[in-house]
C-alpha cells in the first residue's frame, strides 16, 4: 500500500506572484495567447486558473452576456482589425448605393444632378483639407 501512495505523487499547489498573474492576463487580453495557450506555455496546472485570474484582474466585462465583449477601448488587435474591415466594407457599400442613386436621379429625374453633386463634393473636401 505504501508503494501505491509513493507512485501517485501529486504536485503541490504553486503560488504565483501578482506580477506573473498580471503578465498572463495582459497577454491573453491582448490576444497574444488564448487562456489555454497561456496555460500550456507557462505550465499552469489548473484548468480554470487563468480564467479565474482573468475574472479577478482583467478588464473584461464578465457581467455582459456576450463573452467576447470587452470594456470600451480594450479590443484585441484581431478584434480591432475585424471591426475596421467591416467598417470599410460598410462604407464601400454605402458609396456604391450613393453612386447608384445619383445615376438614377441623373437619368430619370434631373439630368446634370450628378455633375453638380460631384462639383459640390469637391469644394467641400478642399475646405476640409485647409
Amino acid at each position: 500500500m505504501e508503494n501505491e501512495e509513493e507512485s501517485i505523487k501529486r504536485r503541490s499547489q504553486r503560488d504565483y506572484t501578482m506580477a506573473f498573474k498580471l503578465l498572463v492576463v495582459s497577454q491573453v487580453e491582448k490576444g497574444e495567447y488564448t487562456y489555454k495557450q497561456a496555460q500550456q506555455h507557462y505550465g499552469i496546472q489548473g484548468r480554470s486558473t487563468v480564467l479565474t485570474w482573468l475574472r479577478k484582474h482583467g478588464t473584461l466585462d464578465w457581467n455582459n452576456s456576450n463573452p467576447h465583449y470587452m470594456a470600451k477601448g480594450k479590443e484585441t488587435p484581431a478584434q480591432e482589425l475585424k471591426r475596421l474591415r467591416k467598417e470599410v466594407e460598410d462604407w464601400r457599400l454605402i458609396n456604391e448605393l450613393k453612386e447608384e442613386a445619383l445615376d438614377i436621379i441623373d437619368r430619370e429625374i434631373a439630368p446634370g444632378t450628378k455633375k453638380k453633386y460631384l462639383a459640390r463634393l469637391s469644394e467641400v473636401s478642399k475646405k476640409r483639407k485647409r
